[in-house]
Formats: structure tokens, sequence, C-alpha cells
């Protein structure tokens, strides 16, 4: 019995480390399904031991795909003194992890209870991961999940995300796994057969997806003048590198007049609080900064109207980071954060930015994995998105999940995306998906990017999170009849 145990552990444990690492940077779903099916495993186990290897699973596969979590030592620059800086770090880490595992021993015990070995049980059991990925997106602790790990490697199923969400892209995998699990256990070729239509079938709807989406009517296009600042992170606040943000600016808005853009980005946290412009241009002006409301803070995207040097209209920034921008019971405490700025509030839900040549969808941050949130900006009227974030001092891994959320977002909305970052990614990514433009990562550039206006809404904007819902009442309507 203790061999057993400790089998299972170690098998959770690799599933859970080739899980993480199925993820974006690499985007392999084909390798993360053989992890799922070890979950699914694992729930028909003896339940507390499958429970408790559930949580390895899942503590394993966030360690490996938030390995970029430590890069934020040192901390020294805002405060953290050097020898709790690497301990603090390491310790938001191994929390996440913790969160994680405990998720997924959650979910390992909700399909124990309900004999996964059931199609009934593979339904619900999926629906439930897939809406648990929608509903984390709104709160403070969720980054990436399930639903953008086809990508980059294969962006085919991925454009499911323009049919279903992430939350669909993820319930699929999980039937998927579930679907290698039942033919570990029992081959046969009509087992065979139907994994093999499953995974053909949504590969197919999502090629079909990208493909209605990359020919879709294009309106008015913008000249979008984007500004990579590559200003390290730990040096913003130095009164030599505000300068060199200012001349920055300053010769981005001649340069974007000269040229014929008619907008110029910058990326989050460009301005330091309550900061205008260096001089008036006759282009507008979209910059991440910080601004006063009473006595609060806010983080945002601060937009100029052409000739002005004094924000016009903003969109606040909603999911604030834990530790970083907020902690716990702030207001009452005083806590500041680790924010250079102090304790950040966070603003409305709204991500829609009203501007006279036509609404935006706005992200700020990591608020990119929020689906829902630009789903919901686009049914508004918003005819583009962009994603506006500070990723400095973080490791290219980062990066790369970053892109792949955008790429995502893009594809459920069906509007073209552009991304501002200090140190990258700042690309333009067209409604399939793709990446059509991009500057080179870590250095100080500008680019100009033709950006169109979509209006049309694709079939998740039209249906929302409704697959999910149907897969957990079919599932439910399943087991009434005993399947």
């Amino acid at each position: 019995m203790g061999n057993d145990r400790r089998r299972r552990a170690l098998l959770a444990t690799v599933a859970g480390v080739l899980a993480g690492l199925s993820l974006p940077p690499l985007g392999w779903p084909w390798l993360l399904w053989p992890c799922l099916a070890v979950l699914w495993a694992l729930a028909g186990s003896p339940r507390g031991e499958g429970i408790g290897a559930g949580l390895l699973w899942g503590v394993a596969a966030v360690l490996v795909s938030h390995r970029w979590l430590p890069a934020l030592h040192p901390l020294d620059w805002i405060g953290v003194p050097s020898a709790l800086s690497l301990p603090l770090c390491l310790l938001l880490w191994a929390l996440c992890a913790l969160a994680g595992g405990t998720l997924v021993a959650a979910w390992v015990a909700l399909v124990g209870r309900l004999d996964p070995g059931r199609p009934s049980s593979a339904l619900v059991g999926a629906g439930v991961w897939g809406g648990a990925e929608v509903l984390l997106a709104k709160g403070p602790l969720f980054w990436v999940g399930l639903g953008v790990s086809p990508l980059p490697g294969d962006p085919w199923l991925a454009g499911l995300g323009a049919l279903v969400g992430a939350g669909g892209v993820a319930a699929v995998q999980l039937l998927l796994g579930w679907g290698l699990w039942r033919l570990a256990r029992a081959w046969s070729r009509g087992w065979g057969l139907t994994l093999l239509v499953g995974v053909l079938l949504p590969h197919l709807a999502g090629a079909q997806a990208r493909a209605a989406l990359s020919v879709g009517p294009n309106l008015s296009p913008e000249t979008v003048m984007v500004v990579q600042t590559a200003i390290p992170t730990r040096q913003k606040f130095w009164p030599d590198q505000q300068d060199r943000l200012l001349r920055l600016l300053a010769s981005a808005q001649r340069e974007a007049h000269s040229s014929g853009a008619t907008v110029v980005v910058l990326p989050e946290g460009a301005l330091a609080l309550d900061q205008g412009l260096p001089g008036p241009a006759p282009v507008e002006v979209l910059s991440g900064g910080f601004r006063r409301r009473d006595s609060s803070v806010r983080a945002a995207l601060l937009r100029f109207a052409p000739s002005a040097t004094v924000a016009a209209s903003w969109v606040d920034k909603h999911r604030v980071v834990p530790l970083g921008e907020w902690v716990p019971l702030g207001s009452w405490l005083r806590w500041s954060g680790l924010s250079a700025v102090g304790g950040i509030e966070a603003g409305a839900p709204s991500r829609l930015l009203r501007r006279p040549s036509g609404p935006i969808g706005v992200a700020i941050c990591y608020e990119i994995s929020d689906g829902q949130a630009l789903a919901q900006a686009s049914r508004e009227g918003a005819g583009w998105l962009l994603a506006s974030a500070n990723l400095d001092p973080y490791p290219l891994a980062l990066q790369s999940q970053f892109q792949a959320l955008a790429q995502l977002r893009a594809m459920e909305s069906g509007r073209w995306l552009v991304s501002a970052a200090n140190t990258g990614p700042s690309v333009l990514v067209d409604p399939s998906g793709r990446v059509v433009a991009a500057l080179p990562l870590g250095a100080r550039a500008t680019g100009l990017f033709r950006v169109p206006a979509r209006s049309g809404l694709t079939p998740y904007l039209l249906v929302g999170e409704a697959p999910l819902m149907g897969l957990i009442v079919a599932g439910g309507g399943l087991r009434a009849l005993r399947q």
C-alpha cells in the first residue's frame, strides 16, 4: 500500500511538471492531454490518496508555469531589505503553487465523488474546470490556465476561443484527457475512433473560426505609434530616467505627427503620479500612468486629447496586483503595498475607453487574463483592443505568456489588438490571433501599427459562457439517466 501511494505521488508530480511545461511559452496541448488523463485517474483513486496526489499535481504545475516569479528579486528598490527579498519572492511563488494545488485537489475530490469513469462526470468535471478558470480570472490570484495552453504551438485548437472562449477551450482539453484515460483503461477500436474524432473536430472547428476571423470586414483603420520605453522598473522614478522618458515621448509625438499617426501609445506606468505631457502635440496620446482620486491613488490608462497636456479621460486599473499594488485590509491598516507609488485602489470594472475616433477595450497588465471583461467591452462597441503592460523585470517566459493571452483575447473578441509594453511584447495581433508586427524585445523602439476597427460579434461574444453551462446541464441529464 505504501509503495502504491509513493508511485501515485511520483506520477502526479511528474504529470504536474509536464502540464506546467505544456503552457506558454511552449504551448503544446498534446503534452497536456496525457497529464490530464493522469489527473482523471487520480480522481478515480481511493479518495484521500487521490486528493493528496491532486494537490501535488497542481503544486508542480503552478511552480513550473509560474517559474518567472522569483525574477522579482531583488526588491530593494521598493524598500525591502536584501536579506528578505529572495525569501519573500520564493514565499510568493510557493503560496501561488499551494493555492493552485488546493484548487486542483478540490476538483479531484468533486470528480471522485461523481465517479470519474462515467460520461456524465466527464461533462460536469470539464464544465466546472472551465467555469472556474473564467471566475478566477476576475479575482487577484489567477494568471494562466488550460484555456491558453494551445498557444503558440496549436493555434487551430486555440481558434475555438472565438466560439466558446478560454473556459470552453479548457473544458475541451479536460474531455480529451478523460478520453485518453478511458482508452488507457480499456483499449477498444470504438474508443480509439471516438478519441480521434474528439481531437479532430475541435481542431477543424477552431481552424474554420480562425479563417472566418481573418477575412472579416475591417472599418476605419487608425495609425497607432507604439512607444516601447525599455526603462528598467527599478530605475523608472530616477530623475534622469524621468527626463529620458519625457524626451522620448516628445520625440514620439513629433514623429507621430510627421508620419501621419493619429495616436501615440505608451506602456503601463510610463507617467508618474499626476504627471502631464511635456508639451502639446496635434496627436492623441494614450499612456499608462497614475492619478489621484480623493485620497486614493489609481493606476490607469490616461487619454490626452490632441494639443492637450492634461488627461481628458481614463480607464482605471480594476484588477490590482496582490502585494505589489494591493494588500488585504490596506485601507484599515494603512499598508502601502510594495508599489513604488504606494497603495493602489481598484477602479471600475468596465474596460471600455470612449474616444472621439471610436471606443476601445483596455487591459492593464494582468487584466489580459480576463477574457470576459474584454468581451464585454467589445459588445459595448470597442473597435479594437489595447493591452498596456510593464513586464520588467520578468523574463521571456512571462512575456510569452502575456503574448499568448493577447492572441487568445483577439480571437475571442474578433478584434485587432495592440500590446504596448515597457520591454515587450509590443505587438499587433490580428483577429485570427496572428502576430503581424512586433518591436524587438528589451530595446527602446517605436513602431507604426495600422489598426482597423471592427464591429461584428463572434459566437463567443454572442453566447458567452453558455456552452460551459450546457456541459454541466448535459452532464446532470446523463447522470439522471445513470450514464
